[in-house]
């Protein structure tokens, strides 16, 4: 599905021009399809061949208008923080939909969690365990728990975005969890619910997902043999989209190949998809100040997308409207004082300086990691629906950044 495509030379978001938008709301200014969002989560959802659960990764994208829209087609909602459980709770949504994930929750987080009545609380390390039993005895009641295995399982993408291997901070190693589950199970303040497991980003191989089910194949059948049960098995998730030349992942593609692999499973099937719904459903709109040799400086920096500088993540970058003007090939850079700040380091673009331009593939890790860096306010969100837009978040004043810490 393109949700953003020119048409005469214009470039729309469904039948919305971005430059009535830009000229509307100013730029930088984040855009996003909404039918879009809602087919991909329709994608996974449709594909699923038993029951299971599809947890949007609120940190991908956690407006919670977006949200509504989500649980709205049917989707829970994987958590990594009570900022996030809150966001869900603004947007309506039940906490019994929500998975709390993240390697290190607080006592107060942990706390809320359990008093709020989410579905799971996923533990990544046997310290948390402790603690979360340790709260839970002094509510006087029972957690919900998932213990999320690290598979040690290496993928090919970018090394942070890799989550999956032994190395890394997230989950416990396979042998422990196996050792420990007895004792756990055993426990009075935990009910063993479910066992997670997720490998990293940007996946673009199926067989990386049928490597990862059969590691949590292995855990199930030991929790059978110890002649324990538990409900869920959280396969996260990570699948790849279209930047500019990757391969993307069909949802009904990644559910096949866990599900053959977990078919004779009774389990509920829990995936986390963020990025493969919203990505594409998201542009961030910027306009050109400067044209300088082969710089085009524009007014959106790292602090509003930080993927390029910090990933050195490629972004598809193309004018708003098209012209007979030749094209220029051109550094995209912002306007934060670090050399790193930039958007492209080499797209083809005709737009002189006061034109618009579009960095597409930006729903997903955009707004949502944008910062105040340089006291810059951080840019709104319009949400596009067929012929219609509107607001789901107000740019940011220099007096929303300064009053913090004069009103004290």
């Amino acid at each position: 599905m393109n949700s953003f495509s020119h048409e005469n030379g214009i470039l729309f978001c469904e039948n919305v021009s971005i430059a009535e938008i830009a000229e509307k709301f100013g730029s930088p200014v984040y855009v996003y399809s909404e039918n879009h969002i809602r087919s991909k989560a329709r994608d996974y959802l449709t594909s699923l061949s038993k029951p299971g659960m599809i947890c949007f990764s609120v940190k991908a994208l956690s407006n919670i208008h977006i949200l509504k829209i989500l649980a709205d087609e049917g989707c829970c909602f994987d958590v990594v923080s009570a900022g996030e459980m809150q966001r869900c709770f603004a947007a309506g949504i039940d906490a019994g939909k929500l998975i709390f994930s993240g390697v290190g929750k607080s006592e107060q987080e942990i706390a809320f969690a359990i008093k709020s009545g989410i579905f799971s609380i996923n533990a990544e390390s046997f310290s948390e365990i402790e603690r979360i039993s340790k709260i839970a005895a002094e509510l006087d009641t029972v957690a919900p728990l998932g213990i999320r295995i690290n598979p040690d399982i290496s993928i090919a993408s970018h090394e942070y975005i890799q989550t999956g291997k032994k190395e890394d901070k997230f989950g416990i190693n396979t042998e422990d969890a196996l050792s420990k589950l007895k004792e756990i199970s055993n426990n009075p303040h935990l009910e063993l619910k479910g066992i997670a497991c997720h490998i990293g980003s940007q996946i673009s191989d199926t067989a990386y997902f049928k490597e990862a089910a059969k590691s949590m194949l292995r855990v199930i059948s030991e929790i059978d043999a110890l002649d324990l049960t538990c409900s869920f098995i959280d396969m996260g998730g990570g699948g790849a989209i279209n930047y500019i030349n990757e391969k993307e992942m069909a949802p009904q593609d990644i559910i096949e190949a866990i599900e053959d692999v977990l078919k004779e499973r009774n389990e509920l099937l829990v995936l986390e998809p963020g990025r493969s719904i919203v990505g594409n459903a998201g542009a961030l709109i910027t306009k050109v100040e400067y044209l300088k040799s082969s710089f085009a400086i524009v007014d959106a920096g790292m602090n509003d997308l930080i993927r390029p500088a910090l990933y050195k993540a490629e972004h598809k970058i193309v004018d708003v409207n098209l012209s007979l003007k030749e094209n220029k090939t051109l550094k995209v850079v912002g306007p934060i004082c670090e050399s790193g700040d930039y958007l492209s380091q080499e797209s083809q673009l005709q737009a002189d300086e006061g034109d618009y331009i579009a960095v597409l593939g930006a729903g997903a890790y955009g707004s949502v990691m944008s910062s105040n860096y340089n006291s810059r306010a951080r840019a709104p969100e319009i949400l596009v629906n067929g012929d219609n837009y509107r607001l789901i978040r107000k740019r940011e004043s220099v007096a929303d950044l300064i009053n913090p810490e004069i009103n004290l």
